[in-house]
């Protein structure tokens, strides 16, 4: 359960100090007012990742040297600072030394915005966030060979772009990230096999068809096994300046009655998916580490019928915290809110 935050030069939020109402809120104002900065921030402190950014120095406020976060629990107090290109990172006051010591017992958060609804239909990248943000929350495995992976990556492609890299330097990285790249691959696929029944059931729950199957196949970038790929790709990569295969090239290919949902299911169809996927998350996060997570919903009940805000919100888990963003509250219709109203305007809080 979150008590309290503090935020210090944080997007728009020069200073602010919130006292997070119990059941969660409703927050509601005008674009570019902090609402989605405010859900941005609890994300951070409780996943060390940020949705929209995928660097923490564009979270600074313009001008500024640097930001902090501080957030009260009912488990302890989480703190980081990013200041001098430099993470510190404490809980209760006693430093945490990594990602992993700071993450530990860590509550599950669930993330929905804008650009999950083209979940089904976007790019390869947005599924691998999706797989990838569920995965480092799933098993501490997960994110501890997804980071070693990246760093191997970035060091390797950085390497690629020089005019003549070092071959026995290329294939010391290829090693590395072959090595990493195979974990991955078997929590991934593990992963799926989890995921894949709460999608499922999501799926007809909100859209109440009984006759339809979701499916869901990982597509790999590369039948080979990856040490062997890197080595055959080593040539196609010093061209291209990148590396070309691996996990991070992966996709998921999702089936509706075994047909690609991306090129054959309907525009409804597509949304519901894309709704079930999140979903899923909640449900898979509940079973598998026994808490209930953190919902942080950001501005999508605008874009959605009738029918799939009302099986959207009725499919919310009730023990869970939630925030939801909106610029006005005439999706309600009759209905009062769930959650307490709170205004949000020039990054404050009415």
């Amino acid at each position: 359960m979150l008590l309290s935050l503090r935020l210090r030069d944080f997007r728009c939020y020069e200073a602010l100090q919130w006292q997070v109402p119990e059941a969660g809120a409703l927050l509601l104002g005008e674009n570019a007012q902090g609402k989605t900065s405010l859900i941005e921030a609890l994300c951070v402190a409780l996943t060390l990742h940020s949705p929209r950014a995928s660097r923490l120095n564009r979270l600074v406020q313009h001008g500024k040297a640097g930001f902090g976060i501080s957030l009260d629990t009912d488990s302890g107090t989480r703190r980081l600072v990013w200041e001098s290109r430099r993470l510190e990172l404490s809980v209760d006051g006693f430093p945490k030394k990594d990602y992993a010591d700071y993450l530990q017992d860590a509550p599950p958060v669930v993330w929905l915005g804008n650009k999950d609804m083209a979940l089904v239909t976007g790019a390869a990248e947005q599924r691998r966030d999706y797989l990838d943000f569920l995965g480092s929350q799933w098993h501490p495995e997960y994110r501890a060979h997804l980071l070693a992976y990246r760093k191997a990556l970035k060091s390797r492609n950085l390497l690629l772009r020089q005019p003549r890299p070092h071959a026995g330097t290329l294939r010391s990285y290829a090693r590395v990230l072959a090595a990493h790249g195979e974990s991955l691959l078997r929590l991934r696929h593990s992963l799926l096999s989890l995921l894949t029944p709460h999608i499922a059931q999501h799926f007809e729950l909100i859209s109440g068809a009984r006759q339809e199957s979701v499916t869901l196949h990982y597509t790999a970038s590369t039948p080979l096994p990856l040490e062997q790929a890197f080595s055959q790709s080593e040539e196609a990569d010093q061209r291209a300046g990148f590396t070309t295969v691996g996990p991070h090239r992966d996709d998921l290919t999702l089936c509706i009655n075994a047909a690609p949902a991306a090129a054959y299911a309907s525009e409804g169809q597509q949304r519901t998916l894309a709704i079930a996927l999140i979903l899923a998350q909640a449900g898979l996060l509940s079973v598998e580490t026994g808490h209930a997570p953190l919902l942080l919903i950001d501005d999508i009940f605008g874009e959605l019928d009738p029918a799939r805000r009302r099986a959207l919100l009725s499919s919310l888990p009730a023990e869970s915290q939630t925030f939801i963003t909106t610029t006005h509250l005439d999706w309600l219709g009759s209905t009062p809110p769930a959650l307490p109203v709170q205004t949000l305007a020039g990054g404050r809080i009415q």
